[in-house]
């Protein structure tokens, strides 16, 4: 390659082999430079013996390319200044990671994750294949149908003190998960500021009535946050925490049993509750408390009984709508 004045080109990235072809152009233009003819006796000419390379210096990025030549009566005599690269951009930083989507599969198929990149988070939508479904009895006895989960029942709510966690209790009679509330009333507010004393030195009147206090936070909801479905035969579990404002459920549900295979009969007859009824009284549930309305009111402290008695009724309707 002959030597090209223009390389290396300005904030160009280093580059060893192209260096490395700009001194070999130099060489071969030095090795080109024809001797002098022989002078006079006396007078020797004089002739180029050789190229040294002194140095080549790391400039910064955006410097000039630099090269100096000397001559040492023999030796042609080189010294390079090369800006190095410009600095690589910083990576975006991941900051969160965010799940867009959940979608359930059919048994048997590959759980799937998709993932993308928005610029902060990385996003991600999963596919996860359900269980399969239980079998059918055969030869001649019915398959033992599992108990189904049937309802939600409150059996009792529990005022606490202002501060206490809430809690849930949680017990599950066979058909019902039962569930007994413990809720924290609000803070009691501050008294008034007593009368002055009267004008003629009796006895004042009473102060007016000082400021209700700031409510209690409510509760406001119940959340399922998720129900996963167990073995047959294991407990069924409930998992609760209140986030200030709603109580949030996990529950955990066994499924029922499989039917035994009882040799060589014939095909039992169809369990009284087949999956497809089962999964239609269960789709349907909620409907049942859609018919009560909400509890719209703002409780004083302490609470009159006229409030407590409209929170009780309410209770019951919930109750009553909640059963079967």
């Amino acid at each position: 390659m002959p030597f090209d004045p223009n390389i290396p080109a300005a904030n160009s990235p280093n580059s060893s082999a192209q260096v490395r072809a700009q001194l070999n152009g130099l060489k071969a233009l030095i090795d080109a430079v024809p001797v002098g003819p022989q002078g006079p006796p006396g007078n020797d000419g004089t002739s180029v013996t050789g190229a040294v390379m002194d140095g080549v210096n790391t400039l910064n990025p955006g410097d000039a390319a630099q090269a100096s030549v000397s001559w040492d009566g023999a030796n042609v005599r080189f010294t390079f200044g090369i800006p190095r690269g410009q600095d690589g951009a910083s990576p975006t930083p991941i900051t969160s990671f965010i799940v867009d989507g959940v979608s359930t599969l059919n048994p048997g198929d590959n759980a799937t994750v998709q993932t993308s990149f928005d610029g902060a988070s990385v996003r991600f939508t999963f596919g996860i294949p359900r269980g399969n479904d239980g079998t059918n009895g055969s030869n001649g006895s019915d398959g033992g149908q599992g108990p189904p989960f049937t309802n939600f029942i409150v059996d009792g709510v529990n005022m606490l003190n202002p501060n206490d966690p809430a809690s849930v209790q949680t017990i599950f009679d066979g058909n019902a998960v039962r569930l007994i509330f413990n809720l924290p009333r609000g803070f009691t507010g501050n008294d008034g500021a007593a009368g002055n004393p009267g004008s003629n030195g009796s006895n004042g009147n009473d102060g007016p009535q000082g400021a209700t206090g700031a409510q209690g936070p409510p509760f406001a909801n119940a959340l399922v946050d998720s129900v996963t479905t167990l073995n047959p035969g294991e407990n069924a579990t409930v998992q609760t925490s209140f986030d200030g404002n709603n109580v949030r459920f996990q529950f955990g549900i066994p499924r029922g049993f499989n039917g035994n295979d009882g040799g060589s009969g014939p095909q039992g007859s169809p369990g009284e509750v087949t999956t497809m009824q089962l999964n239609s009284a269960i789709n349907g549930t909620s409907n049942n408390s859609n018919g009560v309305n909400t509890l719209v009111m703002t409780v004083s402290d302490p609470p009159t009984v006229g409030e407590v008695q409209a929170i009780a009724s309410k209770l019951d309707e919930l109750i009553l709508a909640l059963r079967r």
